[in-house]
């Protein structure tokens, strides 16, 4: 990754100097999920970063005048400032620069593209030629690779009553939370969003194509990344009543050859140790699946894990903007390693 400031001369000659790489403009790039896409950049140099002098950061004007020269903007901005940049990107025709943003302001909203590559065996060409994509939330990657498929293989019901459990750690919360885990004022565990409206529950729904509206509990734990997304099933209560390895086939028929989803073999250790824990896949770009099942009381229980700042957000980002940018998929993004 090239990062310029164009304002000075230096700047300017390297700017034509890096002329063949795609420039990007990332919005946001002080929070954790502008940083974790700064440091995957950096260790592939494929795109030129253009940034704003921090004092031009709230300006319209000079924000809108960057905007116009770089191919792709990267939003990691809370909702409302992401739509006011996305009004901003809409005004400016022609010289609109593609936008992905990793709010959720947009995951269902009409003219954008579910940036979950994996969704559909078209999908990533779909994020290839879309010039507006929403990066999906951390929890709805996990509900939605385990979901997706055995809805359309008619395993699960669309209207089936999905009950999905999740733990994240607590990056995924925001600065205050980050700040009460930090300072040792939070509790070890709680959960929370038990109004039963969570942000992310519309594009769980949606994307999993499910009639029925999902019971998502969400908790998080005093660990700093990694998540665990479980659904709990009644195998009998399911048409056909299948097995535990129809299920199991059904996800690895979906992501065979997929670079960074893989369906973990039912005899796993997880399986024989009888327990699972969130942090295996921290500072990389994977998503593992896995079907725990009991023949013998016709339950089973699906698992994804992943990391919240990867695949949950970071490394999905980059992750997209390579194939928006048209590079190919399956490039290496996990995180730079951390000195000792």
């Amino acid at each position: 990754m090239t990062t310029l400031d164009t304002r000075t001369p230096q700047g300017a000659a390297s700017l034509q100097a890096s002329a063949g790489k795609p420039t990007i403009f990332v919005d946001g790039a002080a929070g954790t999920t502008g940083l974790g896409i700064r440091e995957r950049l950096d260790r592939q140099d494929i795109v030129t970063v253009r940034s704003l002098a921090d004092d031009k950061r709230k300006d319209a004007g000079a924000k809108r005048a960057l905007m116009a020269e770089v191919d792709l903007v990267i939003l990691c901005l809370p909702d409302d400032a992401a739509r006011e940049t996305v009004a901003l990107i809409d005004g400016m025709g022609a010289s609109a620069p593609k936008v992905l943003d990793a709010s959720t302001a947009f995951r269902v909203a009409e003219g954008w593209t579910y940036g979950f590559p994996e969704l559909t065996p078209d999908q990533a060409g779909a994020i290839g030629a879309a010039r507006k994509v929403a990066n999906p939330g951390c929890y709805p990657t996990g509900a939605v690779a385990l979901l997706r498929p055995l809805v359309d293989a008619g395993l699960i019901p669309a209207d089936y009553p999905v009950t999905i459990n999740a733990v994240s750690g607590y990056s995924g919360g925001g600065k205050t939370m980050i700040a009460s885990f930090e300072d040792g004022t939070a509790p070890a565990f709680e959960l929370y969003g038990l109004g039963l409206a969570h942000k992310h529950l519309p594009e769980t729904q949606r994307y999993a194509n499910l009639s029925r509206r999902p019971i998502f509990v969400p908790s998080v734990g005093d660990f700093r990344q990694g998540m665990l997304v479980s659904i709990p099933l009644h195998l009998d209560t399911l048409p056909g009543k299948p097995k535990g390895g129809d299920l199991h086939a059904a996800l690895a028929q979906r992501y065979a050859g997929s670079t960074y989803v893989s369906v973990m073999p039912l005899d796993n250790a997880a399986a024989r140790g009888g327990r699972i824990e969130p942090e295996a896949l921290n500072e990389t770009n994977k998503l593992e699946l896995y079907v725990f099942a009991s023949e013998t009381h016709r339950q089973a229980v699906l698992v994804a894990r992943l990391d919240n700042l990867g695949k949950g957000a970071s490394g999905a980002a980059v992750q997209n903007m390579r194939l928006m940018l048209g590079f190919p998929d399956g490039a290496d993004l996990d995180r730079p390693a951390k000195s000792p």
